[in-house]
C-alpha cells in the first residue's frame, strides 16, 4: 500500500514543477503512468500525421511487458529526478 501512496504523491508533485522537461522526460513519464495505470499497451499504432500520439504510443509501447509495480517505481523515481532537477 506504501508504493499507492508514493506514487499518488507523485503525481501531485511533478505538477509543481517550475519548469518544463524535456519532451523526452515528460514522455518516459507519461509512458510509466500509462503503464503502472493501464498495463501493456493496446489498439494500433497513430499514423504519421498524428505525430505526438505517437511519440506518446511509441514511448507506452516500449515498457510494454513492465509489472505495474516496477512501472509505480519507476514512475516515483523519474519525478524525483525531475524534482531536483525542475524545482
Amino acid at each position: 500500500m506504501e508504493l499507492m501512496a508514493n506514487f499518488n504523491q507523485s503525481q501531485e508533485e511533478v505538477k509543481s514543477l517550475t519548469s518544463r522537461p524535456s519532451n523526452e522526460e515528460l514522455l518516459s513519464l507519461y509512458a510509466y503512468y500509462k503503464q503502472s495505470v493501464d498495463g501493456d499497451i493496446t489498439g494500433k499504432r497513430p499514423g504519421m500525421i498524428k505525430i505526438k500520439d505517437r511519440a506518446k504510443y511509441d514511448a507506452w509501447s516500449a515498457v510494454k511487458g513492465t509489472s505495474k509495480e516496477s512501472a509505480m517505481k519507476e514512475y516515483i523515481s523519474i519525478v524525483k529526478k525531475l524534482k531536483s532537477v525542475y524545482s
